[in-house]
Parts: C-alpha cells; sequence; structure tokens
C-alpha cells in the first residue's frame, strides 16, 4: 500500500504532536508546520497528498495559505478550526478548501476524512468514452482535466472535478444531492446542500459562457443537478 503524504499546519504544538503520533500509527507519513510560511514551503517541497490546515495562524490567515497553495496545487486541503461560523466555512470552500472538520474533532472522523480526500484525489477513470466535447468546453475523463473551445486548460480543484466528473458520467441524467454529497465527499455526507451550491457556483463561474444563465450545469430545484453537452 502507498504510503500517504499528509501535512499538518497548526500553531499548536500538542495538536502536531497529536497528529504527527495518531497518523503516522494509521500508516501515513506527515509532515509538520507551525505556521502559514513553513506550510507553503513544506508543501512546495514536500509534495503531500492532502493538507490539514488551521486557520487561526501566527503569521497569516489559513485563508490565506489556501489561496497560496491553490495558486499552483490542487491538493486537497482539509480545513481544522475552532472557528464554527457559517461564513467561515463558506470563506475557506470558497478560497479551494475541499473540507471542514471543527475542533474539538474525533480522530476517527478525522481519519475518515483523509481516506475520501485521498480517494478523490485519486479517482480513476472508468470505461467508456474518455472526452466529453460539450462545445464551450470539453471534458477528459482519462486524463482528469477540462479544456476550453480555445485550447486553454482550466484548472479545477479535486473538490471541483469530483463534482463535474460525476454530473458528466450521467451526462443527461438527474443526480440527487444526497448521491453528489456521498460520493464526493463521502459516505456521511448528505444534508449539506449548501456545499453544493458553493461548488456549482464556482464551476459555473469556470465552465458556463454565462454563469448566470447555465446551460451545461443546471439545478434542478430541491432535487439535484445535471450536466448537459
Amino acid at each position: 500500500m502507498t504510503e500517504h503524504r499528509v501535512l499538518v499546519v497548526d500553531d499548536d504544538l500538542q495538536i502536531l504532536r497529536a497528529l504527527r503520533i495518531n497518523l503516522t500509527a494509521h500508516g501515513y507519513h506527515v509532515l509538520l508546520a507551525p505556521d502559514g510560511g513553513a506550510a507553503l514551503r513544506a508543501a512546495a517541497d514536500g509534495h503531500p497528498d492532502v493538507v490539514v490546515l488551521d486557520l487561526g495562524l501566527p503569521d497569516m490567515d489559513g485563508i490565506e495559505v489556501i489561496e497560496g497553495l491553490r495558486g499552483w496545487s490542487t491538493v486537497p486541503i482539509i480545513v481544522l478550526s475552532a472557528r464554527t461560523g457559517g461564513p467561515e466555512t463558506v470563506r475557506a470552500l470558497d478560497a479551494g478548501a475541499d473540507d471542514y472538520v471543527t475542533k474539538p474533532f474525533g480522530m476517527a472522523e478525522l481519519l475518515a476524512r483523509l481516506r475520501a480526500a485521498v480517494r478523490r484525489a485519486a479517482v480513476s477513470a472508468v470505461d467508456g468514452e474518455p472526452i466529453v466535447d460539450a462545445g464551450d468546453f470539453s471534458v477528459d475523463l482519462a486524463a482528469k482535466k477540462v479544456v476550453r473551445a480555445d485550447g486553454n486548460e482550466l484548472h479545477l480543484t479535486p473538490t471541483e472535478w469530483g463534482v463535474l466528473e460525476l454530473l458528466v458520467r450521467h451526462r443527461g441524467k438527474l443526480v440527487g444531492q444526497r448521491e453528489l454529497l456521498r460520493a464526493v465527499w463521502g459516505p456521511t455526507y448528505g444534508t449539506e446542500t449548501n456545499y453544493l451550491r458553493v461548488y456549482m457556483a464556482q464551476l459555473r463561474r469556470k465552465l458556463e459562457p454565462e454563469p448566470s444563465r447555465p446551460k451545461h450545469l443546471i439545478t434542478e430545484p430541491g432535487m439535484g443537478y445535471r450536466f448537459e453537452g
């Protein structure tokens, strides 16, 4: 089994120590960073498979770290924070985070979120048409990339790709909210429809010629979403 590399970013040395011990015991290779600057350097040098990030850092806001990582990397980011407000969650997700766990947290839950994040980042292609041409853009399911009609490749986060891939593979069919949440975020999800609204808005901004009048990523109110292309 491949040893996955986890970068843990937190200014609380006790949490760093506890996570290093627990994650190492579960087969992960653990990198540690006590602040944002160290986190960005460790991510560039260590190439982690997933990042666990506290928002309250001494040198910069965790949102800045997310934005810094998203400038060049699609590594899954799990925010781990005592900040529990809805707007803070949306800010982190909007900046490019893939998941959000509040302190205090259970190790079993964090391990489940880590496994889900690693799975999403390594989703394998399945049999079927590898390239789906939607006119305004094409989706290459094998290469896991999206290319505009002008030839420019679009950057998607792992979670954005997970949502789009599921919809594309069910082209023309309704994919329910619960099915999307469980497939992309994990089996413990099913009611967090605000996650879907955030990520669909992000995908529309990147893919739709007119995001306010989508023709590819269609909402079926109260039920789910459908890809047309």
